[in-house]
């Protein structure tokens, strides 16, 4: 039978610091019991084989773990803010992106269902002999009726497809959010009994300390990461209008603003990098894109279209310059006064970026050739992959000063030899439109 202290005894001599069993000094802590020991005690059977050590050391033990703990808490609190602070930025960023391809997709249908109208009245004009003939200009009626049917509906289809990815992307954040917010509430509370465990004494230390400790680890092994959405430039506007073909025109490079370190093909199509270095930069704002040159031609009216062969090229923007171009394209180098697709490759990594302003777009495929269309009136610059015959991004209620002259530039390299082209496409007899020498 166990004895016990009198309790004249005990009013001198805390329970905690004795062991009722043997009337001894508890000076030993045993770590699979979580309990304290005397001699007598760590003599036992019961103890024999269990991990028995100083009560002092233990408390240092624990109170290094737990000051651990304590450290990697507070990383992964301000690692979880973050989160919590960039999931409620993307929530108010997609709305305003949702609104912009919106925004793209109707100025896309505006701006073709206007081709097809022309079209339709060029088609009518071709037919003036047939003028007399009603059913032949009724059926080319339909035929323009069905054709703005189904590209209503194709567009109509795009917003739907576009509201549905934005409200996944939205319930996908929102999630994100709760989750980033409970692990916040859940470390602050976790980081004040931490401290308030560290600052304790070494028998109030040591009480429950492997379950708390366990507690702890167990919070921070839950990992937290940002949703994954799916980017809205996904949501391709496919097909090309036929009227590309009519409006395309047969441009050709200038040389009298083509950058030193260019050379231009004896047609005026291909522009190369005569020699230069290879740089490992992946941005475009660190990326030296001098290397310009203007087209030859420059329009102040009308409807135009032309594509551009990037496929040998890592680096590259193509787009509309507006202002002159003194000496040798020095200050056709002016980013405020260009509308521009950049194009970067590195080793595997494919990015395109649009400007202005600066907006990195997602694409699953490595580009190769580039349509761009311009539409002066309206003020509209659109950027499209004629392989996959789908719009890039497109640019609206532009407001253009000026002659407007397509611009095309390589990026000079710092590193070995670089075999970057691009080239100018032609197909079919050249259509001259409202051009300005």
């Amino acid at each position: 039978m166990s004895k016990r202290l009198s309790p004249q005894l005990q009013h001198n001599i805390t329970e905690d610091t004795y062991c009722e069993t043997h009337l001894e000094p508890t000076r030993l802590f045993c770590d699979v019991d979580q309990i304290t020991l005397c001699s007598k005690c760590f003599q036992s059977q019961e103890h024999k084989h269990h991990m028995v050590c100083g009560i002092q050391e233990a408390a240092e033990n624990y109170r290094k773990l737990f000051q651990e703990i304590l450290n990697t808490s507070r990383e992964k609190l301000e690692a979880a803010k973050s989160i919590l602070t960039d999931e409620q930025e993307r929530m108010a960023m997609i709305q305003e992106e949702e609104q912009n391809f919106k925004k793209m997709i109707e100025s896309e249908y505006s701006m073709r269902l206007r081709l097809l109208n022309e079209e339709c009245e060029q088609n009518l004009q071709r037919q003036q002999e047939c003028v007399s003939d009603l059913n032949l200009r009724e059926t080319l009626l339909n035929q323009v009726i069905k054709l703005a049917t189904e590209l209503e509906e194709m567009f109509q289809e795009m917003l739907q497809r576009l509201g549905r990815v934005g409200r996944e992307n939205m319930e996908k954040l929102k999630e994100s959010e709760a989750r980033a917010s409970e692990q916040v509430r859940s470390l602050l509370k976790l980081i004040v009994e931490l401290e308030k465990k560290c600052g304790e004494g070494t028998l109030a230390l040591l009480k429950n300390a492997k379950y708390s400790l366990e507690r702890s680890k167990s919070l921070l092994l839950e990992h937290l990461e940002p949703a994954h959405i799916t980017d809205l430039s996904l949501c391709h506007i496919r097909g090309l209008s036929s009227m590309f073909r009519v409006l395309q025109r047969h441009l050709t490079l200038d040389p009298e603003t083509a950058h030193p370190c260019l050379a231009l093909s004896e047609d005026l199509r291909t522009m190369r990098l005569r020699h230069g270095q290879q740089d490992g930069a992946g941005n475009p704002e660190r990326l030296d894109f001098s290397a310009m040159v203007l087209a030859a031609e420059s329009f102040t009216s009308g409807r135009h279209y032309w594509e551009v062969d990037v496929g040998k090229a890592t680096r590259w923007q193509v787009g509309i310059y507006h202002g002159s171009a003194d000496a040798k394209g020095s200050t056709a180098r002016a980013s405020g006064e260009k509308v521009l697709l950049t194009g970067s490759v590195m080793g595997t990594e494919w990015t395109l970026w649009v400007f202005p302003p600066l907006k990195r777009l997602f694409l699953e495929k490595k580009l190769d050739t580039v349509g761009v269309f311009l539409d002066c009136e309206h003020g509209q610059i659109s950027f499209y992959n004629v392989t996959e015959t789908s719009l890039i991004y497109n640019f609206s209620h532009c407001a253009f000063q000026g002659a407007l002259r397509p611009v095309f530039s390589l990026c000079i390299p710092n590193g070995d030899t670089s075999p970057d082209s691009l080239t100018i496409l032609q197909h079919g007899p050249s259509c001259d439109a409202t051009v300005s020498p």
